[in-house]
């Protein structure tokens, strides 16, 4: 069954703004970019151009779930390249590439914080807080406007918790761990079984089917307690069937009751 309330929910991811941005010529290639990939049901996450090849402007997106497959940057590609022939962000001929975040991707959204609040991360700081801008540790989640971070890289004399200000933070990225990969892994086949029932290629879920919740455990339950004497006794032996058919006939057994 479907969850009446997606589209919605999809709607403010698409529409959820950067915190970080790019300057320059990146920041023109996103003002072409952006529009076309919000209309096609993808958000921006990153432009990067650098010399590889000549000029290469790399565009990376996904979905508002976080997942991205190969046929997703297909499709970017076909609608995105004609757009920017025409607006010609860039004074010289370049290789466009689209990508997806990848595993230890970049953080760009408040909803990307709160989406791998428990993984390891690294943060650099456009504006120094408490005299450094580099930063590593656990995704804690966010409170307010700022990102808490439980650091694994401090000294005796520092605390271990510290609040950086989403809006100061110039540069976040995932860390790859195995629990990062393995969680990776459980999106992309869960969006790749979606892409195939929206094509037809594989048959619908069943109505009754729910979508797994990752944060319950997938443990086998156990088993009941069997130990010796605490076995019910039968119900349904030979003196409990002769009692049941005297019953029936209406004999009345003097050994038993008043």
């Amino acid at each position: 069954m479907t969850d009446p309330t997606a589209g919605s929910v999809d709607a403010d991811l698409l529409a959820e703004p950067r915190l970080v941005v790019e300057p320059g010529a990146a920041a023109r290639v996103s003002a072409v970019a952006g529009p076309v990939l919000q209309g096609m049901g993808y958000r921006l996450v990153r432009i990067k151009i650098s010399a590889e090849a000549g000029c290469t402007v790399q565009i990376m997106a996904e979905r508002p779930d976080g997942t991205m497959q190969i046929e997703d940057c297909e499709a970017i590609s076909r609608a995105l390249s004609p757009v920017l022939d025409v607006a010609d962000p860039i004074a010289r001929a370049y290789r466009l590439e689209i990508s997806s975040p990848g595993i230890d991707r970049p953080l760009v959204r408040r909803s990307d914080f709160e989406r791998y609040a428990g993984h390891l991360v690294k943060v650099e700081m456009a504006v120094a807080h408490q005299g450094r801008k580099r930063f590593r540790g656990l995704l804690a989640g966010v409170e307010g406007d700022a990102v808490r971070l439980h650091r694994d890289d401090i000294r005796t004399d520092e605390d271990a918790d510290v609040l950086l200000v989403m809006e100061d933070i110039s540069d976040a990225r995932l860390i790859l761990t195995d629990e990062l990969i393995a969680e990776s892994m459980r999106r992309g086949k869960q969006a790749e079984r979606e892409l195939k029932q929206n094509l037809g290629l594989a048959p619908p879920p069943p109505p009754h089917a729910t979508k797994s919740d990752p944060a319950k455990s997938n443990k086998p339950k156990p088993k009941p307690d069997n130990k010796p004497g605490k076995k019910p006794e039968p119900t349904n032996t030979k003196k409990h069937r002769l009692a049941a058919e005297r019953l029936r006939r209406g004999d009345f057994d003097p050994t038993e009751g008043d």
